[in-house]
């Protein structure tokens, strides 16, 4: 059962010392060092860490300590899960707490499958459900041809929806509904793919609340540097993570040779190897090998098949995280 995007209950712990309560609240905006927090009574305030260094996401449960009209973060809880990318020399964090993460790509513009590839693999490496959805299904031929480069992905079972968010978004809703309900789910997309529409349309007054949370962070109008966490109900059981887009997806925080397990289409097969330590890229007797086929990409392909093009990218993917820092 998906976990319940819910505010916990303030239980107003005492601060250690202090006297003064400590409350549960929610991240639910950030921008450098500032937070937004959300208490149980659905109330929003700026919060400040305690210390030099910033530690908290959006999507997390804090204990927190009111501070005239701003207030404290004094301890981040335990996380069920953090969703973040890694490049050789900072850290990205996107979001914590997550059920799903919901990667929006478009027909048009041509979508980098390499991107997508390493979108899936930080949700597989951090245990957290990850959904396609495949914009613009009203350019008909863009559309086929786009839809056709997907079915690796679809075979390996990751439910990939067809969208046209500016055609027919009650359509749209419908579908994407009780995919998200009681649930939280990070909204990940390129530019160009939709990500505000889907945003504003499963959210009722998102620019506005965005605007309010980014003038509140003091990010001006540069909102697309700002994760935000928003509601989609009344009741706060069903949540929605806008993401900033990315051009870049660093996976510099998982080891070379995790990666095929994190791949289901080479996963299934990487067992029965000839060597444990197979590379799965130029080994006798490697299984992984012999199940990449060159017609790998169509949904009648070969039960197992491994397409060249998912290969290549597993092969240039190994080779950068093999290659020593550059710094």
């Amino acid at each position: 059962m998906a976990g319940r995007a819910r505010s916990a209950p303030a239980r107003g712990a005492a601060g250690p010392g202090t006297g003064t309560a400590w409350q549960e609240g929610l991240v639910v905006g950030s921008h450098g060092r500032h937070c937004v927090v959300e208490a149980a009574d659905g109330s929003r305030r700026i919060c400040h860490p305690r210390g030099k260094k910033s530690q908290a996401v959006v999507g997390d449960r804090v204990l927190w300590q009111a501070s005239q009209d701003e207030g404290t973060i004094e301890r981040v809880q335990e996380r069920r899960n953090l969703f973040y990318r890694q490049d050789e020399i900072r850290t990205k964090s996107f979001a914590a707490n997550l059920d799903q993460v919901l990667v929006l790509i478009a027909a048009e513009p041509e979508f980098s499958e390499q991107q997508l590839t390493r979108a899936l693999i930080a949700a597989e490496a951090a245990h957290i459900r990850p959904l396609i959805a495949l914009n613009k299904q009203d350019l008909a031929q863009p559309f086929e041809r786009a839809w056709h480069r997907l079915a690796p992905y679809r075979r390996m079972g990751y439910p990939v929806l067809p969208l046209a968010l500016t055609h027919r978004p009650e359509a749209d809703h419908a579908t994407l509904a009780p995919l998200l309900a009681g649930r939280s789910t990070l909204v990940l997309g390129p530019s160009g793919s939709g990500k505000s529409t889907l945003i504003n349309e499963l959210v009722p007054g998102a620019s506005a609340l965005t605007g309010e949370i980014s003038q509140a962070l003091h990010s001006g109008r540069h909102t697309t540097t700002t994760t935000t966490w928003y509601w989609t109900d009344a009741a706060r059981t069903t949540a929605l993570i806008d993401s900033p887009g990315f051009q870049e997806f660093g996976l510099h925080h998982i080891e070379p040779m995790q990666l095929a397990v994190l791949m289901p289409d080479l996963a299934r097969h990487a067992g029965d190897c000839r060597f444990y330590n197979c590379t799965h890229l130029h080994e006798p007797g490697c299984a992984v090998l012999a199940h990449v086929q060159p017609d790998g990409d169509g949904d009648a392909a070969a039960e197992g098949a491994i397409s060249p093009n998912r290969h290549r990218i597993y092969g240039e993917l190994f080779e950068e995280l093999s290659a020593p820092p550059r710094y």
